[in-house]
């Protein structure tokens, strides 16, 4: 059986702005923090179809620190979607969407997911990561 994280996040901001948070490797390593230590994330991501990359965090005793993928769709400024294997492989789905008014709904859909602990760990991370982006949307 495999379980599926959906979520939605409204920020104060251009699609633009939004697309650009999610897709620049400078811009993702100041919200994608190591949830142990409050430290970004080093990444090398790129919005490019087949573009294989990683996110490097501290090692701990339990894992090694690497989340793995490889981006599997581009569709600027709407749609994103890339692997994300730590352990277990996922897929992640970022959908934007204007609302007008100055707000944008950015959807998480994270596909794979093997059981209910890596579904409650999966919607704690990007919880916490999305409530930073908000803070890296105002700088």
């Amino acid at each position: 059986m495999s379980l599926t994280l959906n979520l939605d996040f409204q920020y104060k901001t251009t699609i633009e702005k939004l697309w650009s948070a999610i897709t620049d490797s400078n811009k993702l390593s100041k919200w994608v923090v190591d949830n142990h230590t409050g430290q970004a994330m080093e990444n090398d991501f790129k919005p490019v179809v087949g573009h294989r990359f990683q996110f490097r965090a501290q090692p701990t005793e339990w894992w090694n620190g690497i989340i793995e993928g490889e981006v599997l769709i581009v569709e600027e400024p709407n749609r994103l979607s890339y692997t994300w294997a730590s352990g277990e492989q996922h897929t992640v789905t970022w959908t934007l969407q204007d609302l007008g008014g100055g707000k944008v709904n950015l959807h998480l859909e994270q596909t794979g997911i093997s059981n209910e602990q890596a579904l409650g760990g999966a919607k704690f991370g990007w919880t916490k990561w999305c409530g930073g982006l908000e803070k890296a949307l105002e700088q």
